[in-house]
């Protein structure tokens, strides 16, 4: 009996002791989770500050950079662009004045005739005849595409005048800007060839013989 009580008791032991190691081992397996959740945690942390984004202020600044560099470049390229129109505008009165005379010779019964007789219809096969003369482009012809829009921010026409004997002996053509931001002046010309131009600022039609023929010649 006392052998057997001796035996049973230690059996307890055993089993005391191996719910204790038991108990042990999860509680460490515990505390290294733990730490493990602290060490990301802290990394976490870290690439959040590493990634630190840019204040208020600072994007205030970069906004009003950004804001001086378009004051400035902004009317710059206006400018720019307006005085590319202005010379658009003058090379088309010296195409039309070219196709003016062309036509006169070609038509000498009709004589100088309108600015779309010159060139062709839009997007079509221009076939030459009086209506059609094929002489300039069809987008300069019709004042841009679509018909009567405009082209590089200028309106273009072009009349006969001055009929003698059934004969148009004279021509008025003129181009102005559609609005002041899209040039600087008007220009004209007359049978006599020279392309004119009206003081800058003046963007109204020349529509006249008279009225262009007071005006400056253009000085290239």
């Amino acid at each position: 009996m006392k052998l057997l009580w001796e035996a049973l008791r230690n059996q307890g032991n055993w089993r005391v002791w191996h719910g204790r190691c038991e108990y042990l081992v999860r509680l460490r397996h515990s505390m290294t989770s733990i730490n493990r959740m602290k060490v990301q945690e802290e990394g976490k942390k870290e690439m959040r500050k590493q990634q630190k984004g840019f204040s208020l202020i600072e994007l205030l600044i970069v906004v009003a950079i950004i804001l001086i560099i378009a004051a400035i470049a902004i009317p710059n390229l206006m400018r720019a662009r307006m005085a590319a129109n202005d010379s658009s505008a003058a090379a088309g009165e010296r195409t039309i004045v070219t196709g003016e005379v062309g036509y006169f010779a070609a038509y000498p019964t009709v004589g100088f005739t309108n600015l779309v007789s010159l060139g062709g219809a839009v997007n079509a096969v221009c076939t030459p005849a009086e209506a059609t003369a094929c002489l300039i482009d069809s987008n300069l012809a019709n004042d841009g595409t679509p018909a009567n829009s405009g082209k590089s921010g200028y309106q273009f026409l072009a009349i006969p005048d001055g009929a003698v004997g059934g004969v148009n002996a004279q021509f008025n053509t003129w181009s102005y800007p559609n609005a002041a931001t899209t040039g600087t002046k008007s220009f004209c010309a007359v049978d006599d060839g020279v392309v004119r131009a009206a003081a800058p600022g003046t963007i109204t039609a020349v529509p006249t013989y008279g009225a262009c023929q007071i005006l400056s010649p253009l000085a290239n």
